[in-house]
């Protein structure tokens, strides 16, 4: 928006114009002002917290553009990475240029001890109560129903060594995470757990 109340003043025509303010660089996604980016043993850079976080606190809001997987998979992964979170089977929330990447990242790495849940879409909340100079972390298995298979190192003591994209399908994981799966994979085990009741139904009366 610009800034009406400074004006470059046309000396000739003495008609006022609105100058362009100088440019601010605003994030896209939110980080608690109780949260840091800092070098982690996890991977790479993680996010921290500076101060206690209370149980379901919002931690961070992923921000960025909704894309479908064809433009996510051939146009923004192969140059920014993985940045992205899913938001239904075809749809995805992530950056789509180089600068936009750095302002969307919420640099929450993943555990399988995680403390970090999901609320909604893309919203992110403490899981329990959390100690200042804690890592910020949350479960992939919260967010993501892909193909993928990756060696786990976050060194949880109960790490599962490898993680998929299909571990929301977990049952042990499913209890663990009850009140903190993405409203997109809360629907998708809703599903999954009526259609189990229906065919245990179906088969009972066989």
């Amino acid at each position: 928006m610009l800034d009406f109340s400074s004006r470059i003043q046309d000396q000739e025509s003495r008609i006022q114009y609105p100058r362009t303010p100088v440019s601010t660089i605003q994030r896209l996604s939110y980080l608690s002002p109780k949260t840091e980016v800092r070098e982690s043993k996890i991977h790479g850079r993680g996010l921290f917290a500076t101060a206690d976080i209370a149980k379901d606190e919002i931690v961070a809001v992923k921000g960025g553009h909704i894309v479908d997987r064809k433009t996510l998979r051939e146009k923004i992964t192969p140059r920014l990475g993985p940045v992205e979170i899913q938001i239904d089977d075809n749809l995805f929330i992530a950056p789509v240029t180089d600068e936009e990447r750095e302002l969307s990242m919420l640099y929450s790495n993943h555990s399988c001890d995680a403390n970090l849940g999901i609320r909604g879409e893309i919203t992110f909340v403490a899981m329990r109560d959390i100690r200042a100079g804690e890592e910020l972390t949350h479960d992939w298995a919260m967010t993501d129903d892909d193909d993928y298979s990756v060696e786990c190192k976050c060194g949880a003591p109960n790490c599962r060594k490898i993680v998929t994209g299909k571990d929301w399908q977990r049952l042990e994981l499913q209890k663990r995470y009850e009140e903190y799966f993405s409203a997109y994979l809360t629907r998708k085990i809703a599903a999954e757990l009526s259609f189990r009741a229906k065919r245990g139904t179906s088969q009972s009366d066989q």
